[in-house]
C-alpha cells in the first residue's frame, strides 16, 4: 500500500450513543400480573399443608424426626400426583420422585432405630435393676451382653473360684440367680446375691496388678446362674464406649461398697442390699481390696483374719478373739472411721502410731 493511499483512509470511530428518542416504552401492565391464573387443584394444597405440618413440629417432641420425614414423604407423593394428573410437568415429577425416595429411606431408617429391643428374659431383671435406673438404652445393653459374654451355671457346692489357685485375669461375672458364699480359709465372710458382681474387688485390683490369684473361695450355695464376660474383650469394648465405661466404673464401685457393708454385717440379706444406693468411695474400695488381698499376703494369715473379724458385727459368731492368737502389726481392722484415716494427713497419723 502506498503512503498516499494510506493517508487517504479515514477512520470512522464507533458510536455507542443511544437514541432514547426512538426507544419504545413498555407499558406497565405487561410486566405486572393483572390476570391471575385459577387456583391449583386441591392436591397441590394438601401437599403444601403436609410440608407445613412437618416443619412446625417442635423438636421437644420425642418422635419429631419420624413425623417430619413422614409428612415430607406424603407431601412429595401428593406433588407427584399433582404433577402427573393435573399439571403434566415432567421436571416437577422427576424432582419430587427424588425427594420422595430420600425421605422414604430416612423414614424407614428412623423407624428401624425406634423399634422395641427385646431383652432376654434371663437378663431382663438385671437390666431393670442395674442398668435402666442409670438410663442405659436397651440397644446399648443388648450390645454389651450379646457379643462377648455367655450365661453359665453352677450347681450347689461347685466352686466359682478357689483361693490361691484361680486366676483373676480371665473374667468378670454378675450373678443372675441363686446365692454364692465367699470364704477365707474356711471362714465365712459374706454372701453374694442376684444382680451383684461376683468378683468386682478382683477386677478393680487387677487394673493395677496382673497375674494375681483369688485370695478367697467363692462357691455356689444354691443352683446358680451367672453372666460371664471375657475380661480382655470387655475392657476393649468399654474403651470404645465412654458412657458404658463410666457406668461400669460406678456399678463396680457401688458393688464393692455393698460388699464392704456385708462384711461388717454378715446377716445382710438380698432385700437390704437392694436399698444400698450410696455412692462408692475410695476408702470403701481400698478396704475390701485390703481384706481380700492383703490377708493372705500377711506373714501371719490367721492373725490377719482375726484382726479383720474384729470389725464385723456383734452378731457374728467369729467375732470373739481367741486367746491363743496374737495381733499382727501388719493388719489394720476395718473400722467405721476408715475414711478419716485414709484422707488424714501424714503429720497427724504419726503421733497416733506412737500413742
Amino acid at each position: 500500500m502506498n503512503p498516499s493511499q494510506a493517508s487517504s483512509i479515514t477512520v470512522t470511530p464507533l458510536s455507542f450513543s443511544l437514541d432514547f428518542r426512538n426507544a419504545t416504552t413498555v407499558p406497565l401492565n405487561e410486566t405486572v400480573c393483572e390476570n391471575w391464573r385459577e387456583i391449583h387443584h386441591l392436591v397441590f394444597h394438601m401437599a403444601n399443608i403436609c410440608f407445613a405440618i412437618g416443619l412446625v413440629i417442635p423438636t421437644t417432641f420425642n418422635l419429631h424426626m419420624i413425623v417430619l420425614r413422614a409428612m415430607l414423604t406424603i407431601g412429595c407423593a401428593l406433588f407427584i400426583i399433582w404433577a402427573t394428573l393435573f399439571r403434566c410437568a415432567l421436571d416437577i415429577l422427576v424432582w419430587n420422585i427424588v425427594f420422595l425416595l430420600v425421605n422414604l429411606l430416612h423414614f424407614i431408617y428412623l423407624v428401624y432405630k425406634k423399634r422395641p429391643i427385646k431383652i432376654d428374659k434371663e437378663l431382663n431383671s438385671l437390666y431393670k435393676r442395674m442398668f435402666e435406673p442409670l438410663h442405659v438404652p436397651p440397644e446399648q445393653f443388648q450390645r454389651l451382653t450379646g457379643q462377648f459374654c455367655n450365661i453359665q451355671m453352677l450347681k450347689t457346692g461347685q466352686a466359682y473360684a478357689a483361693e490361691d489357685k484361680t486366676s483373676v485375669d480371665d473374667r468378670l461375672s454378675i450373678l443372675l440367680k441363686g446365692k454364692m458364699k465367699v470364704s477365707y480359709r474356711g471362714h465365712f465372710l459374706h454372701n453374694i446375691y442376684p444382680c451383684a458382681f461376683i468378683d468386682s474387688p478382683e477386677f478393680r485390683s487387677t487394673q493395677m496388678n496382673r497375674g494375681e490369684k483369688f485370695q478367697v473361695s467363692i462357691t455356689a450355695d444354691d443352683n446358680c446362674k451367672f453372666l460371664c464376660w471375657s475380661r480382655e474383650r470387655l475392657t476393649f469394648f468399654l474403651e470404645s464406649e465412654p458412657f458404658l465405661f463410666e457406668i461400669f466404673k460406678y456399678l463396680i464401685g457401688k458393688d464393692i461398697t455393698n460388699k464392704l457393708y456385708s462384711l461388717n454385717d454378715p446377716t445382710l440379706n438380698d432385700k437390704a442390699s437392694q436399698k444400698m444406693d450410696q455412692q462408692p468411695s475410695l476408702c470403701s474400695q481400698l478396704s475390701v481390696m485390703q481384706m481380700r488381698n492383703s490377708m493372705a499376703s500377711s506373714s501371719d494369715s490367721e492373725d490377719g483374719l482375726q484382726h479383720f473379724l474384729r470389725g464385723t458385727s456383734t452378731g457374728s459368731s467369729l467375732r470373739q478373739p481367741s486367746p491363743y492368737l496374737r495381733t499382727s502389726p501388719k493388719m489394720k481392722p476395718i473400722e467405721e472411721n476408715v475414711e478419716d484415716d485414709v484422707f488424714e494427713p501424714s503429720s497427724t497419723m504419726k503421733p497416733k502410731a506412737h500413742q
